[in-house]
């Protein structure tokens, strides 16, 4: 089975809203909710969405306004019910 990439905008625009405080706490809830076989995070270039904080994609689902703060929530309302 093949894994999906689920892509974090590494732009600069996100990268000063703080992804690489968010990138961890991803890597960390991929792993508690087992999802390693499942999915595969990657970073990406812009994502184009800049004025909508930090952005991720998955197939071809967007998922706006991420923070260190919300990225939790986020996964778990957003991203998980479409993995």
């Amino acid at each position: 089975m093949s894994k999906e990439n689920l892509f974090l905008c590494m732009g600069s625009a996100c990268h000063q809203l703080g992804v690489y405080e968010v990138l961890p706490k991803l890597q960390a809830l991929i792993g508690e909710y087992n999802l390693q076989d499942k999915i595969e995070l990657k970073g990406s270039f812009c994502l184009e969405t800049c004025s909508y904080g930090i952005v991720m994609k998955y197939k071809d689902l967007r998922f706006i306004n991420i923070s260190p703060q919300n990225v939790e929530d986020k996964f778990l309302q957003e991203i998980l019910p479409n993995i």
